[in-house]
């Protein structure tokens, strides 16, 4: 069963994916990565800035320090010279406590000088990086529209594309049927030849016998109608013999009877 599972687990996987790749457009990929770096660019540049303002805070806390070191020493001195030698030692004493924040606040700063400066170098690198993915991006998505134009081209001029596939079967379902009632009228034609079937144009009762009788018989009817039409002519209208024809001879003349 577990077997089962996992084969057809991976068939839906195998089709997920060929439906992905169909479905997938590389320009769209390239612009989505190219926003995921931009992105990470300006999370290192953000990160420098961070780092700087940390480091100058720091230098500023450094500066107060300092200051403060500057004006304990004095009140030791002052204390000193009036007599007050327990006031000197105190003034001194928080001297020596601001020296040593003086020192370790130096030292942060340094750690967030050298970060600062690591930072730097990496959004220059990434910067670079960028640029580069960039160019090659725009390069990659302007050869791959002019293929897919060309294969779009080339797909109409073979007529292989999806649209140009459906046209050429509708024209060749078109031209079976053409052919199927060309072929179905051919053999109408042909039973009713043999008479297997009747041609219902023609009146009830009405047989191909009788059909070629009534044509002989309409011949017929036409060549006596001439013949009473030449018949009926006056002799002046009567056509002129022939060159060559013999004439028809007198009749012999008959003797009166007494």
């Amino acid at each position: 069963m577990t077997s089962i599972t996992h084969r057809i687990a991976a068939l839906f996987r195998i089709k997920a994916n060929r439906a992905l790749d169909r479905a997938e457009d590389p320009r769209e990929v390239l612009d989505y990565s190219y926003e995921q770096q931009l992105q990470m660019l300006q999370k290192v540049r953000r990160g420098v800035a961070d780092v700087a303002t940390s480091r100058k805070r720091v230098e500023l806390q450094v500066t107060q320090l300092q200051q403060s070191t500057g004006k304990l020493q004095g009140q030791a001195e002052q204390a000193l010279a009036v007599g007050r030698e327990d006031l000197a030692r105190e003034a001194l004493t928080r001297r020596t406590a601001v020296a040593s924040q003086i020192t370790d606040m130096q030292t942060q700063q340094a750690s967030l000088k050298d970060q600062e400066e690591k930072l730097t170098l990496a959004a220059q690198r990434l910067q670079a990086k960028v640029d580069a993915f960039r160019t090659r991006k725009e390069t990659i998505k302007a050869t791959y529209t002019a293929a897919e134009a060309q294969t779009s081209i080339t797909e109409a001029v073979t007529g292989i594309g999806e649209e140009m596939g459906d046209v050429g079967l509708a024209m060749q379902r078109a031209q079976d049927k053409t052919e199927q009632m060309q072929a179905r009228a051919g053999a109408l034609d042909e039973l009713i030849a043999s008479g297997a079937l009747e041609d219902a144009t023609l009146p009830a009762g009405r047989d191909d016998i009788q059909a070629e009788l009534e044509a002989v018989t309409a011949g017929q009817d036409v060549e006596i109608e001439l013949a009473r039409m030449k018949a009926q002519l006056p002799a002046s209208a009567t056509p002129p013999a022939v060159e060559g024809a013999e004439l028809p001879k007198d009749p012999p003349d008959r003797k009166e009877t007494s």
